[in-house]
């Protein structure tokens, strides 16, 4: 079936993260149906190999298709940088990451050109965000930080626990010692924790809100392909996951700063096969 204007937006993410850009996207597209799946059987993607984190993308991806999105976002940045081009190549529909999106806010921001990335392991080893920075600052400095706590951190709902301040401190010294401008957060889970990087970083550090550009692009994107939503009123999101939909509605709620309801547990194998 070929996209029409009427038809939903797709995004996926393995949690709770891909929501920070769930909820960019209902402020400044209101009137845009949304699908949203967390693969939180899986959760995080950032620990897993290349190889497993694009056959999850292909298989969250095959999911959103099958409910006729007209576009697919993936909110993960581990998946956007192992897989974006792998599902750009097979899905039927524009395809969105969240990379370079980040990365045109960062480097219009720098005065320094002085850049960190804060990332899961998965997304700094990849170097996506550092390729993707110097092909559009060939001079810039990048400094790119693995934090894997960080992820758990959020999922389990201790963004405002002492140890997260402990453990944020230790990942964001570097940023301090080498005099970075800019932050991008390089993982959608990240804007949750956005208050205490703030405290953290100082006034004088600007960290890049990549869930907001990712939603300018969609717009873009979509205006492009002359499939902006006409209506005045989109209906609530749908929400799937792919497991714990209590824990995941409770995190989310949190979030989106709204009572949530009606989250629906999915087999993405099973939907492969129907």
């Amino acid at each position: 079936m070929s996209a029409s204007a009427s038809h939903p937006i797709g995004i996926f993410d393995s949690g709770v993260g891909g929501l920070t850009v769930l909820r960019a996207v209902q402020k400044l597209l209101p009137s845009e149906s949304l699908i949203y799946l967390g693969d939180t059987a899986r959760v995080p993607y950032g620990d897993k190999s290349p190889e497993t984190v694009t056959r999850y993308a292909l298989e969250d991806a095959r999911f959103l298709e099958a409910h006729n999105v007209k576009a697919i976002v993936v909110a993960c940045n581990t998946a956007t940088a192992h897989a974006l081009e792998t599902l750009r190549d097979v899905a039927s529909v524009p395809v969105l990451g969240v990379v370079e999106p980040g990365v045109k806010a960062a480097v219009a921001q720098t005065k320094s050109k002085k850049i960190a990335v804060l990332g899961t392991r998965g997304t700094i080893r990849s170097e996506t965000y550092q390729r993707a920075i110097l092909a559009r600052l060939p001079d810039a400095k990048v400094l790119a930080l693995e934090c894997p706590l960080f992820v758990p951190l959020v999922e389990e709902r201790f963004q405002e626990h002492p140890a997260a301040r402990l453990i944020a401190q230790s990942y964001i010294q570097p940023i301090l010692e080498a005099q970075c401008d800019t932050v991008i957060l390089g993982c959608t889970h990240y804007p949750i924790l956005q208050p205490l990087l703030n405290d953290l970083l100082g006034p004088y550090i600007h960290i890049v809100d990549a869930a907001a550009a990712c939603a300018q692009a969609l717009k873009r994107l979509l205006n492009d392909s002359h499939l902006l939503c006409q209506s005045l009123e989109a209906p609530a999101p749908s929400y799937y996951v792919t497991d714990a939909p209590e824990h995941f509605q409770r995190l989310a709620s949190g979030i989106l700063s709204s009572d949530m309801h009606g989250v629906q547990q999915v087999s993405l194998l099973e939907a492969a096969l129907t």
